[in-house]
């Protein structure tokens, strides 16, 4: 944690100096705003704690409900949603009060007597360590907590307004071409109209979007044909994996997903209730909660399930939708003009539960567009960056569908119809890295170079995100994994892994030092004049050599900028390996030495030789502002 640099902190260093629009934020809507957030979801809380740390942009989040979200229906956090709160500060803590999955047990019938159900198999979640952070259940009230928090504490200040319904809107001219008519939602004032004016509007209003019906945007895919129950529980039972995650399949037909909850007692079932039959028009989400209870109690037989709380139940019925675009752009009109309003997270992709990916499908979606409308907003970057949100996302949620259609028609399978005993273990095991997040893999575009040097780095693939690994910072000698150092404070992280020679020795390391500190065409040259030199790109060095033998003075200096008012040199930018487990070696990176560039969202960007400055040139020249040292607002 980075503070002191503008004078001596004696409180929560979390908390971080108010600036721009936090100075004088109004507790009134304001008619006019940068970006307006419609819904307080997983994906428009992200967005807008993403935004909140670029307080030259004016954003409100608006939400129908009159506060908080109380209980959430999500409540799978895979270890990809975890690696994005490292960087919103939060992790340790809902690591510490969450649920933790290290195994999932199978249950199937008793060969011996089909009624009965017995454990036939256990797969740990998580084989083949994809990742240092764990697959957690937590409910998605608490995760909305911690980034209603971060929002607050950033330097926009920013937080929900509550109370406010979306109707419409209309795209017109102007600075503030989004026209969007809201309605007073609680209150005194209730039922009363007004309309407010935005530059970029995101609708994170969830499957029943007004924001998506306003732009035009169609769902299409599989109709709904197969209901769940889902209800939160507490109750004693003699079922002896009760706090184990376990799929459960009956010989008498029907299964169940068990999750257990955080705290100890509480757990999730989602009980099969079969399929919809043609016609039903809804009349399966009228199933009470005793019915759901029988139907649980007659799967798990000669297990009893005697319910003492229902904190929270619903029926839902397992559809795969997707809409045809993520933006107001029409296909006709692309390359003609730029987005204004995107839909994220259930808003344009809808599917079933059971495999834990709504909410951490979504939360990525906010990721994507938050820091790309703060680099275009506050003139980091053009406006054709935002094209790039749909084009990305709408290929994440496609696989999303595919993946699930299969995991949702399994779980749904008598067990007569499975093609080998162990079909559904299987599966699970060998998709493992998919629902855990890791697959995301974007195209070449304008954020995502050519694999043409991939192999100086073969451990962090160009388009994925940046898998983190051991390294030893050398100022304080401190073992720590270098992914945890990068913040979601928006700035593009550049990575130097140094070639064999020592620190400051003529190198290549060092001529691409000098050349970033000094050329006009070096991205940082970008950085408007008054910022800290890191302001906008985080320049970190790892050499090959372990801590205790870096000369931390020898250390080019732009590897060591000077920031705040007082021009302090901050240190913790350089870094040693460590011998126990050389980052070299685990990520493959050439002894040669290589450049990783990795995105604001934590995704892999280009990855080039030391001495590759023209195509590192090259590849920021599109992304930066069409002129240097602009000033932010």
């Amino acid at each position: 944690m980075h503070f002191h640099h503008h004078g001596y902190v004696s409180g929560d260093p979390r908390v971080q100096p108010a600036a721009g629009v936090g100075l004088d934020r109004p507790d009134e809507l304001p008619d006019r705003m940068d970006v307006l957030i419609v819904g307080t979801g997983p994906a428009g809380m992200l967005a807008a704690a993403q935004l909140a740390q670029f307080p030259g942009v004016s954003t409100r989040i608006i939400e129908r409900r009159p506060g908080r979200l109380a209980i959430g229906q999500a409540d799978g956090i895979q270890a990809r949603s975890v690696e994005t709160f490292q960087a919103f500060g939060f992790a340790e803590r809902i690591i510490a009060e969450a649920y933790r999955i290290t195994e999932m047990a199978f249950w199937k019938p008793d060969p011996a007597d089909p009624s009965r159900i017995v454990r036939s198999a256990r797969a740990l979640d998580d084989p083949s360590g994809i990742s240092e952070f764990p697959h957690l259940i937590v409910n998605q009230a608490r995760v909305l907590d911690y980034f209603a928090e971060f929002m607050a504490n950033s330097p926009a200040r920013m937080r929900p307004d509550y109370g406010w319904d979306f109707v419409r809107l209309e795209v017109g001219e102007g600075d503030y071409p989004v026209t969007v008519t809201l309605t007073r939602a609680a209150g005194p004032d209730a039922g009363t109209e007004r309309t407010v004016r935005a530059k970029y509007v995101v609708g994170a209003d969830g499957a029943r979007s007004r924001v998506r019906d306003s732009i035009g945007c169609t769902m299409a895919g599989d109709k709904a044909n197969h209901a769940w129950g889902v209800m939160d529980v507490l109750a004693n039972t003699d079922f002896p994996d009760i706090r184990t995650k376990c799929a459960i399949t009956s010989g008498s037909g029907g299964s169940i997903l068990l999750i257990p909850r955080e705290g100890g007692h509480l757990f999730r079932m989602y009980v099969d209730l079969g399929v919809v039959p043609e016609g039903d028009a809804g009349a399966v989400r009228q199933t009470s909660i005793e019915q759901i209870i029988a139907k649980a109690n007659a799967i798990i037989h000669p297990y009893t399930l005697d319910v003492r709380n229902v904190a929270w139940h619903s029926v839902y019925e397992v559809g795969h939708r997707l809409t045809d675009r993520f933006d107001d752009v029409v296909p006709a009109d692309r390359g003609t003009r730029t987005p204004r309003v995107f839909i994220t997270g259930d808003a344009c992709h809808t599917h079933s539960a059971k495999a834990g990916q709504g909410m951490n499908v979504s939360m990525q979606d906010g990721f994507n567009i938050g820091w790309k409308l703060g680099h275009v907003l506050e003139g980091r970057s053009p406006e054709e960056l935002l094209a790039t949100y749909s084009a990305e996302r709408q290929v994440v949620a496609k696989n999303l569908i595919d993946f699930d259609k299969e995991w949702s028609t399994l779980m749904a399978k008598k067990p007569e119809e499975f093609n080998s005993p162990s079909e559904l273990e299987d599966f699970y095991v060998s998709t493992a890295e998919f629902p855990a997040g890791f697959m995301t893999q974007y195209a070449p575009s304008i954020l995502i170079g050519e694999p043409a040097h991939q192999d100086l780095a073969a451990g962090f693939p160009i388009g994925k995100r940046f898998k983190s690994a051991p390294v030893v910072r050398v100022c304080d000698t401190n073992p720590l994994h270098l992914g945890h150092q990068a913040t979601a404070d928006g700035r593009w992280r550049i990575y130097v892994f140094a070639d064999p020679a020592v620190a400051g020795a003529p190198s290549p390391t060092t001529d691409l030092a000098a050349w970033l500190a000094e050329a006009p065409d070096s991205p940082l040259a970008a950085t408007p004049e008054g910022l800290d030199r890191d302001a906008w790109f985080d320049v970190k060095v790892i050499y090959q050599q372990p801590h205790t033998e870096v000369d931390i003075t020898a250390v080019p200096d732009v590897f060591k900028p000077q920031v705040g008012p007082f021009a302090l040199t901050y240190l913790e930018k350089v870094y040693g390996t460590d011998p126990s487990a050389d980052i070299f070696d685990l990520r493959g990176i050439s002894r040669d030495g290589a450049v990783v560039v990795v995105r604001p969202d934590q995704y892999v960007a280009t990855v080039l030789p030391l001495t590759a400055t023209a195509e590192l040139a090259a590849f920021f020249a599109p992304l930066l502002p069409r002129q240097s040292a602009v000033q932010v607002s």
